[in-house]
């Protein structure tokens, strides 16, 4: 969650690598990398400190100095001014762990930001997570066994291996499956299906599916001196506007393969030498043409460049004189993947609904093995696998 509205272009994400989510082995020397913008364009004095959470995201009943070595907080010291843009920001970075703020349990963890003088006020939170790996986890796509699904489900088949890693109550063992950086649609609740001495099979036949979905749209917003890859036109009024290209429902139509980063965005500037400072930042126009507005639900412009949320400035507006859904989004020059999701009341989001659904379509998956060790209060992060459904 984003507090203060001034705050933008939130990543965490391994040092060294943009794409990656925010996942760290203990006890070693990986660290994360934290960056944002803040348009009030002077210099805070922010802080920073971590939460330990349950499998399912709850803060854990523990202290921080059961999972903190050093000080419980410290300052963001690293920051600097936007350079040659037209919207004016304070860039900031922080890397952690550190030698003054080290973590020494594995889990779930939730990174809270706040000002020196205002510390009851959270600025932003983030989610990461830190594996201790225990077990192994081996795992495989396949297509749905119900008929009328294997066209557009995809089924996850794991096993998870303990031989070095004995667990003695499989009611203290959580498993969540999630797909390409989405929290709304994971799968939770898995069971074993088998036990076969060390090795716990989730061979199910259903329970374990998601839809395939479709790759990914995309523009490129690297430069603003000329019309990029499907932008239909720029200009600028008090900021740069971008037009993308009307895009169309692909619902209906026949799968079409097109390498996509799975929903990510990475912030990158053609027209400078410093991507983190010298990205100006623009408005961005989507159009969806559509006959007639749809009722009982939302569209909404969906992705990493939206943190994986409903969020109310990424609604769909439906324009009648135009007879188009419409959003505007202000976004930092790089290049970015996207979809359009259908949310209907009171459900989850549908990303089939505007999209289509084929079991062809590349996602990512991450399994996550968690285990409360019996007398203990924290969920242990014992075992992670990633593995794309097209290799």
């Amino acid at each position: 969650m984003i507090y203060k509205s001034s705050i933008h272009t939130v990543q965490l994400h391994r040092l060294g690598a943009e794409l990656t989510p925010p996942i760290i082995r203990l006890n070693t020397d990986e660290q994360l990398k934290l960056s944002f913008d803040d348009f009030d364009s002077d210099v805070k004095r922010y802080k920073f400190t971590v939460i330990h959470c349950t499998a399912d995201w709850y803060p854990s009943d523990v202290q921080p100095s059961d999972y903190i070595l050093g000080f419980t907080n410290d300052y963001i010291t690293d920051y600097r001014f936007s350079l040659n843009t037209t919207i004016k920001y304070t860039h900031y970075n922080l890397v952690f762990p550190s030698d003054n703020f080290q973590i020494i349990q594995d889990g779930n963890y939730l990174l809270e930001v706040f000002d020196e003088n205002d510390p009851d006020n959270i600025v932003f939170t983030r989610r990461f997570m830190i594996v201790d790996q225990k077990v192994s986890v081996s795992a495989t796509v396949n297509r749905s066994l119900a008929p009328a699904e294997r066209d557009v489900r995809q089924r996850i088949v794991f096993n998870i291996n303990a031989l070095n890693y004995p667990i003695s109550n499989y009611q203290n063992l959580k498993v969540i499956v999630s797909q390409n950086g989405r929290w709304d649609n994971s799968i939770t609740g898995l069971r074993p299906k088998t036990i076969l001495g060390n090795v716990l099979s989730y061979d199910y036949d259903e329970g374990n599916e998601f839809n395939g979905g479709n790759e990914f749209r995309h523009f490129d917003i690297k430069s603003l001196r000329y019309q990029s890859d499907r932008v239909q036109r720029l200009n600028f009024d008090t900021a740069y506007q971008v037009y993308l290209l009307p895009d169309e429902r692909r619902t209906f139509k026949s799968y079409f393969s097109d390498k996509d980063i799975d929903g990510l965005y990475l912030i990158k500037t053609e027209d400078g030498n410093n991507s983190e400072t010298e990205s100006d930042y623009c408005i961005v126009h989507f159009c969806l043409p559509y006959s007639a507005p749809m009722v009982g639900g939302n569209i909404y412009v969906f992705g990493g460049m939206v943190y994986w949320q409903y969020m109310p400035e990424a609604e769909m507006k439906y324009n009648f004189k135009k007879s188009q859904y419409e959003a505007t989004l202000l976004l930092k020059q790089g290049y970015y993947n996207y979809q359009y999701v259908w949310l209907e009341n009171g459900k989850s989001g549908d990303e089939t609904f505007i999209e289509g659904n084929h079991f062809e379509t590349e996602n990512n998956y991450t399994i996550r093995v968690y285990y409360r060790e019996p007398g203990s209060f924290m969920d242990k992060l014992i075992g992670i696998e990633s593995i794309y459904s097209v290799k």
